[in-house]
């Protein structure tokens, strides 16, 4: 279930500034249309500090339905809107990309990049991500593969840098969940099982380089 009017937002914005992007602001759902929210300007919890969007943010949030359940997403910031109050306008998110698992604290951008993996040490196959992030990943595989929430896949992916280095990260993932596409493919999405820290910032440097491109286009 989505979010309504008056909902408390949490949130967390993209930033190269690695201490930045940790801090956690508090945003209320002031209107909703099909495909927007409409957000006030975010507050820091802590100090009251109030944090301005801009075109383009990638941003983490979360809320809470009754029980306390967290329910997380990924989102951008569409642009701004004067009100009786200056609102942030947000893209919704699909449903189906809502998770309730632990808390991804890192930013997720699109991004087309081989990954590898093996499933249950046996079966090898190629896919290409959707998106890339520092909590994990979701990729697009062939539909036929016997891919099923809760499946341990160990991966291997190819990272360019703007640099024009190619690097890469390899790590364990888990998978959260599998949805079929019209084109007969599949989306797994995936957070990280086994991942080294080392590995985590290969992946974090090249998702702000990509927040970056998103930003200039």
């Amino acid at each position: 279930m989505l979010p309504k009017i008056n909902s408390l937002l949490f949130l967390q914005i993209a930033s190269y500034d690695e201490e930045e992007a940790k801090q956690e602001y508090k945003s209320r759902i002031a209107d909703v249309d099909s495909e927007y929210f409409y957000i006030e300007v975010p507050i820091h919890e802590k100090t009251g500090r109030m944090k301005r969007l801009v075109r383009g943010d990638q941003i983490s949030a979360y809320y809470m339905l009754d029980g306390g359940v967290k329910h997380y997403f990924q989102t951008d910031v569409i642009g701004m809107k004067e009100d009786a109050i200056k609102l942030f306008i947000i893209r919704k998110p699909d449903p189906e990309s809502i998770t309730k698992i632990q808390r991804r604290s890192y930013l997720r951008v699109p991004a087309n990049l081989e990954i590898a993996l093996n499933l249950k040490e046996h079966l090898q196959f190629i896919g290409v991500t959707e998106d890339v992030g520092g909590g994990g990943v979701s990729f697009v595989c062939e539909g036929h593969l016997p891919i099923k929430e809760g499946d341990k896949l160990s991966s291997w992916l190819l990272i360019p840098f703007k640099s024009g280095a190619i690097d890469h990260a390899n790590f364990g993932l888990e998978v959260v969940r599998s949805k079929k596409l019209d084109n007969g493919k599949q989306l797994v999405m995936c957070r990280y099982g086994e991942i080294s820290e080392t590995e985590r910032q290969r992946i974090v440097k090249f998702c702000f380089e990509r927040q970056i491109d998103i930003r200039k286009n």
